[in-house]
C-alpha cells in the first residue's frame, strides 16, 4: 500500500520543484552559510511533499473521469488499487506534516506552502476547467515555488527571476495542453473540460508566443539585470535556453511524451545534457567576480 501510495505522489515530477533552487543559483555570488543550503533542501522537499499531496487530491477528485484516460486508468487510485479513502487519508496527514514543516523552516515558507496548497486545492475543484486560467494557475504555482526559494534565503525576489519562470512555466503548461489534445482527439473533453475550447492551431500559436517571450526576457536579463551589470559573461548562457526551448519544441511536435510533455525535461538526454551545462555555465559566470 505504501508503494501505491509513493506512486499516486508522482516522484517523476517532483523534479518540477528545482524552481526552488533559483534563488541560490543566481546568488552564488554572494556568501552562503550551510543554513542558507539547508533551508533550501528543505524548501524543496516541503514542495515535494505539498506537491504530491495535490496530486492524490486531484487523482481522488477526477477518479470516474481518469478511468475514461487510456493513460491515467492505470493510475493506483484510477485502476482501484489504491482505495480512495486510503489516499485521502494519506493525503490529509502528508499536508499536515508538510504545513508543519514548511513554518518551521521559515515563516513565509509556510505561508507561501498554504498559498500554493490553496490556489492547487482551487485548480483541482475548478480552475482546470476554464480554458487559459487553467495554464495561468500553473505558472503561477512554479512562481510561488521561486519566490518561496528566495525567501528562506532572505535575498530580495528578482523581477527578472518572476518573468522568465512565469513564462517558462506557461510555456511548459500549453505544451502539455497540446500534448492532451493530440493523445485524446475528439475524446480530451472527455477527461477535462476546458480541452473543449482549446485546438491544436491555437496551441501552437500559444507555444510560440510564450517561447518567444521566454527568450527575449531571458536574452534581456543576460545584460539588462543587475545581475547581468555584475557579471557580464552573463549572456554565454543563453545559446544553452535557446537549444533547451528549440530542443523541446521539436519533441512536441514529434509527439514525444504524450499527455505528459514536461517529463521531456527530466527523460531526453540532450535536453537533460543542456540544462546540466546551462546550471554549470550560470554557476561559473556568476560565482567568479
Amino acid at each position: 500500500m505504501i508503494g501505491l501510495i509513493l506512486q499516486s505522489l508522482r516522484p517523476r515530477q517532483w523534479p518540477k520543484n528545482f524552481f526552488v533552487l533559483a534563488g541560490l543559483l543566481f546568488t552564488l555570488d554572494k556568501p552562503h552559510p550551510l543554513k542558507d543550503y539547508i533551508a533550501v533542501a528543505s524548501a524543496f522537499s516541503v514542495f515535494c511533499v505539498l506537491s504530491g499531496v495535490v496530486y492524490l487530491v486531484n487523482d481522488c477528485l477526477d477518479v470516474n473521469l481518469d478511468r475514461k484516460h487510456p493513460a491515467k486508468r492505470n493510475r493506483p487510485i484510477a485502476s482501484g488499487r489504491l482505495p480512495t479513502h486510503t489516499a485521502w487519508t494519506a493525503a490529509m496527514v502528508l499536508l499536515v506534516i508538510g504545513l508543519g514543516v514548511s513554518f518551521c523552516v521559515h515563516q513565509t515558507l509556510g505561508i507561501l506552502s498554504v498559498i500554493y496548497v490553496a490556489l492547487m486545492f482551487s485548480y483541482s475543484l475548478y480552475l482546470k476547467n476554464v480554458v487559459l486560467v487553467d495554464v495561468m494557475v500553473i505558472g503561477a504555482g512554479f512562481v510561488l515555488r521561486a519566490v518561496a526559494g528566495t525567501e528562506v534565503l532572505g535575498v530580495s525576489i528578482s523581477p527578472w527571476l518572476l518573468m522568465c519562470t512565469m513564462l517558462l512555466a506557461l510555456f511548459l503548461a500549453v505544451a502539455k495542453r497540446r500534448g492532451e489534445l493530440v493523445l485524446l482527439e475528439d475524446k480530451a473533453v472527455n477527461t477535462r473540460m476546458s480541452l473543449e475550447h482549446y485546438s491544436v492551431p491555437f496551441l501552437d500559436q500559444l507555444i510560440n508566443i510564450t517561447a518567444s517571450a521566454t527568450i527575449i526576457a531571458y536574452a534581456l536579463y543576460t545584460f539588462g539585470s543587475e545581475t547581468a551589470k555584475s557579471h557580464r559573461y552573463m549572456i554565454a548562457t543563453l545559446p544553452f535556453v535557446l537549444y533547451g526551448i528549440f530542443r523541446y519544441i521539436l519533441l512536441v511536435h514529434r509527439g514525444s511524451g504524450t499527455d505528459n510533455p514536461e517529463m521531456l525535461l527530466v527523460t531526453d538526454r540532450p535536453l537533460l545534457l543542456d540544462i546540466a551545462l546551462w546550471a554549470a555555465a550560470c554557476a561559473i559566470v556568476i560565482a567568479i567576480k
